[in-house]
Parts: structure tokens; sequence; C-alpha cells
């Protein structure tokens, strides 16, 4: 049952009473709501505790001498202190919802804060599903616990009154009632340690289910394509049963404290009406005290059944709280030394001695020593896990490297400020990724406030504009989730305009060309032709257009660098990139093709 449950690598334990601390914390900046909530909740708790002694009043009235008019007049009263208290009730629920609302919103900023700026390492080993429902679900549960602790509070403020009142009764029934109150406490604080560890297995078991979901649902076209749709049923099945499972035994455990705390307080009801009732034979107390005694009783163990039995559920909230901090907390791998903000960048870049790997299975780079003049054009070229992608994600700061040093125009990359740094860098992956927004806002998106002319001017540059107004709305057209309403090339010519807009000193390309059209494609590397001109430009080859029209070829083999030099070069030498080139872009020459073509006739 338990299996795929397991801790998360950043989680960790806090004490009660540091998490207690940095609740409250969030808490701060709303003071004078919660002494709104405080005053009203204090109002509320009186005319609910001053009820049961009118109540006696009566009784004693009727009991003696009766007056009926007095009688009425404590009638009355009594039903202007259930409308007051129902008022004071209201508004003091406004304020602790507006409260409670606004933490809640205080901590998903923050946990989502601290999940946007860590790197990408981190997203490669957490699945986004969890992560969403750490910042969803558990701040949910979160909020939910703390407006249960508001009644709680609410509850010891009557409990506080009515044992006042219950002394000016009777001490002795007073006393008896008190003595038996630890049973209460001890019954909830045996479920403690069990709520918390269910708690926590329920809250990992839900979240899963949500990784899951999401998985799934993003890889459906793939699931359609290979008929697997009742795999992935059967699979969220498992998932979803396993959920299940593990929170109903939460909420076994969690409900069984109301029926044992109900048994306690009858065995202690039954107990105080016996000796009540000999009390009123003996004469100790009148037939209205002991009225009010057993009034006072019912309405104490109401809140004290909330206070006793909050703290199992207390701990959903303590396990949610512990799950979001441990999100928030946990620090990015990618970290700056200096916050030097560059002006323009040349775009020289130097790798010195590097040492980088993902994970300590494998090193990608050992030792790596590479440099890029300002404006030079660069083509990697080499097999499946050469380490070419590796060099376009650690020049952009996407991972941190564990030795060595990467210098951009002479500083080390780990002195500027990131977000200023990354306003120089372009990235045009393989295969774009859009929001389901607007073509306009696409391709704004990283420079807000451009013009609509410098809008047209980058899509002319990167192929064209004259496809947009084949769409509804043209530039105001929602392309839905992931661009699904384009073609694939349509949506390369947005990511490349997105970039191109920004002016970019330096521009990593993943072969934005391989995922396209032959006539996008040709559309693209006229566009390419005149943007890397003078710009320094670092390119994954799949392509042989690419390897003909940089300035320098680097071909990699296992995080090594085996050959250098233009194509003429590199050909004559017969080496590793000969064997590429035959192998992969020989094929798309224009020779190759007319020799195919003659072959065949």
């Amino acid at each position: 049952m338990w299996v795929g449950l397991e801790a998360e690598e950043y989680d960790r334990k806090y004490q009660d009473k540091d998490l207690l601390k940095r609740i409250v914390s969030y808490f701060s900046p709303y003071k004078r709501a919660m002494l709104v909530v405080i005053i009203f909740l204090t109002i509320s708790s009186l005319t609910t505790a001053f009820q049961p002694i009118i109540t006696s009043l009566i009784i004693t009235n009727l009991e003696t001498t009766p007056d009926f008019l007095y009688v009425i007049l404590l009638i009355v009263i009594i039903f202007v202190f259930n409308i007051s208290s129902w008022i004071f009730n209201y508004i003091r629920q406004i304020y602790s919802t507006r409260v409670v609302g606004n933490v809640v919103l205080d901590i998903r900023m923050v946990a989502h804060k601290s999940v946007v700026n860590h790197d990408l390492s981190f997203f490669d080993k957490n699945p986004l599903g969890k992560i969403v429902s750490r910042i969803n679900t558990d701040s949910r549960d979160f909020g939910e616990t703390v407006g249960m602790s508001i009644e709680v509070v609410s509850s010891v403020v009557v409990l506080l009154l009515l044992i006042t009142v219950m002394f000016t009764v009777d001490v002795v029934l007073t006393l008896v009632l008190l003595i038996s109150l630890p049973l209460f406490f001890v019954a909830a604080l045996s479920f403690r340690k069990f709520a918390r560890k269910m708690t926590l297995f329920g809250q990992r078991a839900l979240a899963s289910v949500n990784a899951y979901t999401k998985e799934s649902f993003s890889g459906i076209q793939i699931a359609k394509t290979f008929r697997r749709e009742k795999k992935v049923y059967d699979d969220f099945l498992q998932v979803n049963n396993q959920s299940y499972k593990v929170n109903l035994k939460r909420a076994f455990l969690l409900n069984a404290i109301y029926p044992t705390l109900g048994l306690i307080q009858g065995f202690v009801t039954m107990l105080l009406i016996l000796i009540g009732s000999n009390f009123v034979i003996e004469g100790f107390v009148g037939v209205g005290e002991l009225v009010l005694f057993i009034q006072s009783i019912n309405l104490l163990f109401f809140p004290l059944l909330i206070i006793a039995s909050f703290w199992p559920m207390f701990q959903t909230g303590m396990a949610a709280s512990e799950r979001i901090f441990a999100l928030i907390d946990t620090l990015p791998a990618v970290v700056q030394k200096n916050n030097i903000i560059p002006s323009k960048l040349k775009g020289e870049i130097e790798f010195k001695n590097l040492n980088f790997q993902y994970d300590t299975s494998k090193k990608v780079f050992d030792n790596f020593s590479l440099k890029v003049n300002p404006g030079e054009s660069i083509a990697l070229v080499g097999h499946t896990g050469a380490g070419k992608s590796s060099i376009a994600k650690l020049i952009a700061r996407f991972y941190e490297f564990q030795g060595g040093d990467i210098l951009v125009d002479g500083k080390s990359i780990k002195e500027y400020d990131l977000t200023e740094y990354r306003k120089h860098i372009g990235i045009i992956p393989q295969t774009p990724f859009l929001w389901a927004d607007t073509v306009e806002n696409n391709i704004k998106y990283g420079y807000e406030n451009a013009s609509k002319k410098d809008l047209m001017n980058a899509l002319e540059i990167s192929g064209g504009s004259e496809w947009v107004k084949s769409l509804p709305k043209g530039l105001k057209t929602n392309i839905r989730e992931r661009g699904s309403l384009l073609s694939m090339g349509q949506r390369q010519l947005i990511v490349f305009a997105r970039v191109l807009l920004e002016n970019p000193s330096i521009l990593i390309l993943d072969e934005a060309t391989a995922s396209v059209d032959p006539f996008t494609e040709t559309k693209i590397q006229d566009a390419l032709e005149k943007t890397i001109e003078g710009r320094t430009s670092i390119i994954i080859a799949h392509r042989l257009w690419t390897v003909r029209h940089v300035d320098r070829i680097v071909v990699l083999d296992h995080g090594k660098i085996v050959e250098e030099g233009n194509h003429d070069e590199l050909m004559k030498r017969e080496g590793t990139y000969a064997n590429l080139y035959n192998t992969y872009f020989r094929h798309q020459s224009l020779q190759y093709i007319e020799d195919m073509r003659r072959s065949n006739m």
C-alpha cells in the first residue's frame, strides 16, 4: 500500500514549535483584522456563555414566586443574545475567512516563487504533479486547519467562561468535571502520532494521483497512437485506488476520535447528573441551579469536544505546512556569487577546465575547455550523448557545474545577475513551446513593451508574417494550449520571432528547423543567415545547411572535443566529422540527390 509514497528528496522534518512559529509569522501582516476577529469572537462567546445563567434565573423564578413580566423580559434577553451571537459570529467569520484566505494566498505565492527560481535539475528529479499538489492541495488543507484553529480559540473562551459560571453554582460538581477533563486530552493525544503519519501518507498518495494524471494527459497522443488507453486507465486505477485506501484509513483514524470522546462525555454526564440529583434531594442546590449546571455541561462539552478532537485534525495542517515549507526551503542548485548587470555583451564565451554531471552516476564533461570568439558562429556536432545540448544549457545557467568555470566577456557567469544575464541569451529549442494565449502575447513574452512595429519586424525577419493574416483574429488569435491551433512550422516561427524581438547578444539554437516543413525551413534558414551574422551563435546541428554556413564546427564525443575546423578542413581529415557527415548530413546535399537520381535512371 505504501509503495511510491516515500518522501521526496527535498523533504525534511520540522519541530512543532518551529512550524507554529513560522505559521504565526504569516499572520503578522494581518494583526488588525485578527484583532477584529478576537473582539467579535470574545463578544460572541460571552453571549453564548450567559444564556444558561438567564435560563437558570427563569427556572428559579418559576420555582419560587413567579413574576411573568420578569420571565418574559428574560426570554426577550435570551432572544436578543441569540440574534447578537449570530451577528457577531457572522462578522467574525467574514474577517477570519479573509485572513485565512490571505495567508493561504501568501504561502502559495512564496511556494510558487521558490519553485520558479529553481534550476532545471529540480524539475528533472521531481514530478510536476507532486509539486503542484503541494502548492494547491496542501495549502488548502493548511487553510482549513487554520480556520478550525480559530474555532478552537472561540471554544477555549467559552470553556473558561462556563467553568467560571459553574464554580459559582457548585464547587464540588465543577471539580468533579475538571478532574475528568484530562481523559479527553489523553484520548486525543493518543491519536497524535498516528494521525500525523497517516496524514503525510494521504497527502503523498493524492500527490501521486495528481502527478500521474498530468503525465498521462500530457502524453495522451502517444497513448492513442499505440492504442494504450486501457493501460493508461488501468494505471490510473491503481494509483487512485492506492490513494483511496490510504486516505480511507486516514479518515477512519481521524473520525475514531469523535465516538471515543463522545463515550467519555456520556460517562462524565451520567456521573455528574447522579451526584447533582443527590445534592438537590439533600438541599445543597436548587433545581434551577442544577439545570444551569447541566445546561452548562452540555454547552461545555461541545467546545471541549472541538478542542480535544482538534489535535489529531491539527496534524493535517501541520503535515501540510511541513510539506509546503520543505518545498519553500529547498535551495536552488544554481547560486550566483555576485549581481553584476551587463549592459551589452560582446559574446565571448570560454569554458575553462569544466566539470559537469547531471547526477553522480556519470560525468558529462571532465576538464572540458572551449573558447568562442565574439560574433563567431559555431556548430556542435556529435552522436547522441556527446554533450551538445549540455553546453547550451550551461551557457544559459540552467544547471550548476561542479568544477572549472564558464566565462562570458571575461567574467564568470556566476558573477552576473542571473535575470539580467539571461536577457542577453536567446534560445530557440528544437521543440517549440507556446502558451495558451494570443499570437501577439506569445511573441512579446520576453518583451512586453514591444510595439506592434517591432513585433511585425521580428516576424518578417523570422520568415514572414503573411501566415498570421489567415488566422481568425490575426495576432489576437488565441492559439490554445501549447499552440495546438497552429502547425509545427508556425509554432517555430513564433518562437523564432520571440527570441529575435529581444535582440540577444548570444544566440543558441537546438537546430530550430529540425521539426518544420521544407518550405518553412527555407524561410528560417534565410532569416538565420542574417541573424547570426556578427552575433555569437552556438548551433546544435542536425542539418547540412548549418554545418556549411558557420565559422567553425566543433565535433564532440562523450564530452570531449575530438575535432575542430570548417567543413572543408574536417572533410579532408577523413576523421570523426567525415564519418558523421556521410552518415547524417551527406544525404541532404544537392549533389547527393543528383547522384542518386542518375543512379536510378
